[in-house]
């Protein structure tokens, strides 16, 4: 089985200090009800929020 993910969001990992961006993007949509989570994309330095494909489908 393949881990697919889709990428809702991308944030460049050099916010400001004490800035969460990817963080509370997340959060917004786990109230909005969506699995979303917060992945480190080291080729691009920047932080993603993706769900897992599998949500995605359930959800649709």
């Amino acid at each position: 089985m393949m881990n697919a993910r889709v990428v809702l969001e991308r944030f460049p990992a050099g916010g400001p200090r004490g800035s969460w961006p990817a963080e509370e993007f997340a959060r917004a949509r786990r109230m909005e009800g969506q699995q979303a989570e917060v992945v480190m994309d080291l080729a691009s330095d920047a932080f993603l929020v993706i769900v897992r494909d599998t949500e995605v489908a359930a959800a649709a």
